[in-house]
């Protein structure tokens, strides 16, 4: 890999293309050129997984062409396109194929000190040049101003001649890493060391367990957690102490974050029905972008299913050989077999978690094709398919997660007698975009079989005329566990308003589905966090759409082990609690809390504008969401030039009337007098999940992937508010 090869890069039937790859001097970054474009290169902790054989969409177009053993993909995080390749020879195919996997695993198994090496690497090979493995000082002061560094010109020329120990008026790779440990010193954590070091050197066992219990309020857990941590994060041999190094490790750690680290495992009880857990859920899945002309494709439902998504949904329609199509219907989206799909949900849906898939299919095909649909689910999901009831009775109340570990549901419309039918799906009450009667602000859909009687293949195969949602008083006489009420967003809205409690009181035993109105054609969002304020589970939303929206439905389900299930409030399942979002204060046992956020700093935040000497002016947002009560936000002030190392030291204060429901959102942004901020970096997650005390916040892209080393250092106060 070092010494490098010509692979073909493809992107499509037509364009394939010689590329050079190679791996550089530091083991983890492969760099590529092509004659036309310059160069580019990836690292490898962008590089998710690697992909043999056939297993793209763009290298299943080309299986003639190029046999299996030849071809491999790099799939990467977040919502960047795969990079499909040909080698020349199985033997070559095979050495990249092992050798990035190796370098995926070098990359997950990093620490922290790892990381910031390899981040300050990276800077140094883009700073240099001429590539001589030095620096002169211009060159240094160049690269500061790409790190995001304001900074006075003989502070730096200080720094830069107690580093150059040679006097030779450049630094080596070692010195420029001493140069910038001297650069990245962070008063603000040798303050509170300082607070608990006895001879400001390093803190002795009972030292650093006094600040686990007065700052960090983890006294419960003893000296031997003290222990562990410098065992763990202690880089030099001290005995039972841990050293200023040491104690910024622990800090910058998963056990230092702001996110409870027990909370981030699967912990809650599965064992509850359905309609008692939010589930995180996508619309239009089979879309990689807009709804009018965007390209459809597999990697969507990949990339859905591997974010944790539990309920994927299909847009069938007859195809022209027979073969049932999924597309965005009466649109210029591209089209993709049905069962193609079928056959990558049976390889993805539960490499991630193994609680139930929810197949929501929205159906147009006719009854033969609707006859091919169902042979493809039963032959090429076989056990995987729930096709009959458990325990083979009439359920009184939903089935849980655990009892449907492993299984894919199928969601359709109501057709006659349900309880005839009920062994093969969950049945749905529908508002839904596809009627001819639909909600105001969806398009019409047309049913190109509505006029034909179907066959009893499947329930899922139905096409009779939909059944409306009749209110909340006539559910509540008429209704079955099982059936499924779809709202589209502005008709969910409406509810909430006028009938919020009894849109909580129905969701407690059966499912409701919202999905963003028919208009939004740019894929864009509602915000979730209203259909979540009365209990609504299955809130789907544009997965590919980075945004808001879908930063707070990553927050909400990175917990419990992004399976995808969170369990939801007592007061969201109990029949006898009686909840109001617009009262809460009125509910039993209602505790606000103060929220007490103090901003301190800012570390290696990413640079928005690329040009030289081009430098952000970061200002921090803290976004808090869920009851109408709890909705607030308050922001710093702005830091002139300085993306490196911002320091703030602001505190922001918050009440929280509903805790269980409230997510707190962290934005940083490059302020801007003359226009609208730029987004630089966020992280999301539930108030119950956060952890107190002195606390570091890894930011995330737009993209909702990180961007070691960014973070936010910060010291959280939670406490009743009285």
């Amino acid at each position: 890999m070092m010494a490098g090869s010509t692979l073909r890069k493809i992107k499509s039937r037509s364009w394939k293309k010689p590329r050079h790859f190679r791996l550089l001097e530091d083991g983890l970054t492969i760099w590529y050129k092509s004659r036309w474009a310059g160069k580019g290169h990836s690292t490898s902790k962008d590089i998710e997984a690697v992909r043999e054989g056939h297993q793209s969409e763009v290298l299943l177009s080309i299986a003639e062409e190029f046999p299996a053993d030849l071809c491999f993909t790099l799939v990467f995080h977040g919502r960047q396109g795969n990079l499909d390749l040909v080698a020349d020879s199985p033997e070559e195919a095979q050495a990249w194929i092992q050798g990035v996997r190796k370098l995926i695993h070098k990359a997950q198994t990093m620490d922290e000190k790892e990381r910031l090496d390899q981040w300050v690497w990276e800077w140094f090979k883009k700073a240099d040049k001429n590539k001589d493995g030095k620096m002169n000082f211009k060159e240094v002061t160049k690269l500061l101003k790409m790190m995001n560094v304001e900074m006075n010109e003989e502070h730096i020329l200080h720094l830069f001649k107690m580093a150059d120990k040679s006097e030779s008026g450049s630094l080596e790779m070692k010195q420029f890493v001493q140069f910038y440990k001297m650069l990245t010193q962070r008063d603000e954590v040798w303050k509170v060391f300082q607070d608990y070091s006895g001879d400001g050197e390093k803190l002795m066992l009972e030292e650093l367990e006094s600040f686990l219990r007065i700052e960090q309020s983890e006294g419960e857990k003893g000296p031997q957690h003290a222990k562990e941590l410098i065992d763990r994060y202690e880089p030099s041999d001290t005995g039972a102490a841990m050293t200023l190094d040491g104690f910024q490790m622990y800090l910058c750690s998963p056990e230092g974050s702001i996110f409870k680290p027990n909370y981030l495992e699967l912990h809650q009880d599965m064992t509850q029905p359905l309609s008692h857990y939010f589930i995180s859920s996508s619309h239009n899945t089979y879309l990689l972008e807009d709804q009018l002309r965007g390209p459809s494709s597999l990697e969507a439902y990949i990339k859905a299913l591997k974010r944790g998504c539990r309920c994927v949904e299909l847009d069938c329609w007859d195809g022209s050989d027979g073969e049932p199509i999924v597309y965005h219907g009466h649109t210029l989206t591209t089209k993709i077999l049905f069962k193609d799909i079928i056959t990558t949900l049976k390889e993805y849906a539960f490499k991630v978690s193994d609680f139930p898939v929810i197949l929501s299919v929205e159906n147009h095909c006719s009854v033969e094709q609707q006859t091919v649909m169902a042979q493809h689910l039963r032959q090429i999901l076989g056990d995987m398919l729930l096709t009959c009831v458990l325990n083979g009775q009439i359920p009184e109340q939903l089935p849980s997660p655990q009892d449907l570990k492993g299984r894919i549901l199928l969601k359709a419309k109501k057709i006659g007698d349900v309880e005839g039918c009920m062994d093969e799906t969950l049945t749905e009450f529908s508002d839904e975009e596809e009627m001819t009667n639909g909600d105001s602000d969806s398009p019409t859909k047309e049913n190109p079989s509505a006029d034909k009687k179907p066959e009893k293949v499947c329930f899922l195969m139905s096409n009779q005329p939909h059944v409306h949602f009749h209110g909340f008083e006539h559910a509540r006489t008429h209704a079955k566990c099982y059936e499924i009420s779809s709202f589209s967003e502005s008709k969910a809205k409406r509810l909430i308003k006028e009938a919020g409690t009894d849109f909580v009181q129905q969701n407690k035993c059966q499912l409701s589905r919202i999905y963003p109105s028919g208009f939004r054609t740019d894929s864009s969002n509602y915000n979730p966090q209203e259909m979540w304020n009365v209990g609504c589970q299955i809130v789907a939303l544009n997965f590919q759409t980075a945004g808001l929206e879908m930063d707070l439905n990553d927050g909400l389900f990175k917990q419990n082990g992004c399976c995808g299930y969170i369990l939801k409030p007592k007061f969201m399942i109990d029949p006898n609690i009686h909840f109001s979002p617009e009262k809460p204060e009125v509910q039993q046992g209602y505790k606000p809390w103060r929220l007490s956020i103090q901003v301190i700093s800012g570390q290696q935040l990413p640079k928005v504008n690329q040009k030289e000497g081009s430098i952000v002016d970061p200002l921090v947002r803290v976004e808090v969401y869920g009851v109408p009560k709890d909705q607030a936000k308050d922001e710093t002030t702005h830091i002139n030039n300085n993306g490196f190392n911002p320091v703030w030291n602001e505190t922001l204060n918050f009440v929280i009337h509903t805790p269980e429901l409230a997510l707190v959102r962290f934005v940083v942004e490059d302020y801007d007098k003359a226009s609208r901020n730029d987004f630089i970096g966020q992280f999301t997650l539930p108030f119950k999940c956060i952890q107190t005390g002195y606390r570091h916040i890894h930011l995330l892209s737009k993209d909702g992937t990180a961007i070691p080393p960014s973070s936010l250092f910060v010291n959280i106060n939670i406490s009743e508010f009285t």
